[in-house]
């Protein structure tokens, strides 16, 4: 595995390496006083984020720094892309200043795999061969936050294959409920997107799921739910009456989570609007895994970092 731009680049076969090592990470780390692992010492791992993020960002730093690599934090905001550097000059800078892998979030769709295609084009003039992760690019693909869902479904439910996941809300902006939908049906998940009309992208229809309008009417067959954030930053229009209507239409309620079977999982990939998304007492409830997402994140991510630069068999 050369780069990490979206979850189809992956096959069963190399999701399930991914989430077995990320296991195998965990395991290593348990009961140790210091969590350092010396398995990327002498690497430098940069992230370079053009939107605002918490938990991918920090999990990654967390992640290379459990590994004993040199992480380095580039925001855009107190860089020279604020002097109107261009993303090509900023990751080719990056990469010549040694950086063995470059975690980027930017809010165009294929940024990503752009900058792979200049790492591995311009790698004699920056002497450097450079990784590229895709830490979420505009509403294309977020693969790290699937993988750590998909692990995250594991634990919980034992396996993914064979389970019907639902995955309610904003599937129109949302790079989650895409990389979701395809790493899940990859490894044998049966996914259903549950979403009003004007909530869905055009060509959903040939993605790898099934299309419902109705939450009600899917709740008792799931063995696991996903409530997906409103993002409101990339809406420029309406797209629901208001934050009240969609709560009715749409929100994870008690009541609505008690109609879930006794082991459904709930899941939301945050930051969560509770009270609209979803219940305060749904997100803190038993079922929930929202935290459990949240620590799975750093061991994904640890795997995915030991993949690309320990020379990992694919």
């Amino acid at each position: 595995m050369k780069h990490l731009l979206s979850v189809t680049d992956l096959d069963a076969a190399a999701a399930t390496a991914l989430l077995d090592t990320a296991d195998r990470l965990k395991q290593a780390l348990l009961g140790r006083e210091v969590r350092k692992l010396p398995t990327l010492r002498g690497r430098t791992v940069i992230t370079m984020f053009y939107e605002d993020s918490t938990r991918t960002r920090v999990s990654f730093e967390v992640a290379g720094k459990w590994m004993s690599a040199d992480t380095v934090n580039v925001s855009a905001k107190g860089s020279s892309v604020g002097k109107g550097e261009s993303l090509r000059d900023t990751a080719l800078t990056l990469a010549a200043m040694g950086a063995d892998c470059v975690i980027v979030r930017h809010p165009a769709s294929g940024a990503a795999h752009r900058l792979a295609a200049w790492a591995d084009r311009d790698r004699a003039a920056t002497g450097t061969d450079t990784c590229i992760v895709n830490a979420g690019d505009g509403t294309h693909e977020h693969p790290t936050q699937a993988l750590l869902d998909a692990a995250t479904l594991r634990d919980r439910l034992g396996s993914v294959a064979g389970r019907r996941i639902g995955i309610v809300g904003d599937v129109l902006h949302s790079r989650v409920a895409r990389s979701n939908v395809f790493l899940l049906a990859t490894l044998g998940a049966d996914v259903v997107l549950v979403a009003p009309p004007t909530l869905l992208p055009v060509g959903v229809q040939q993605w790898p799921c099934r299309i419902s309008h109705e939450i009600d009417a899917e709740l008792s067959t799931l063995d696991a739910v996903m409530t997906l954030r409103v993002q409101a930053e990339r809406m420029r229009g309406a797209f629901f009456p208001s934050a009240r209507e969609y709560a009715i239409g749409y929100g994870l309620s008690d009541e609505r989570a008690a109609a879930l079977p006794q082991h459904a999982v709930v899941l939301h990939p945050g930051p969560m609007v509770r009270g609209m998304e979803i219940a305060p007492s749904v997100a803190d409830s038993a079922r929930s895994a929202i935290l459990a997402q949240v620590r799975n994140g750093v061991h994904v991510r640890m795997a995915v970092l030991y993949h690309l630069l320990a020379g990992a068999p694919e």
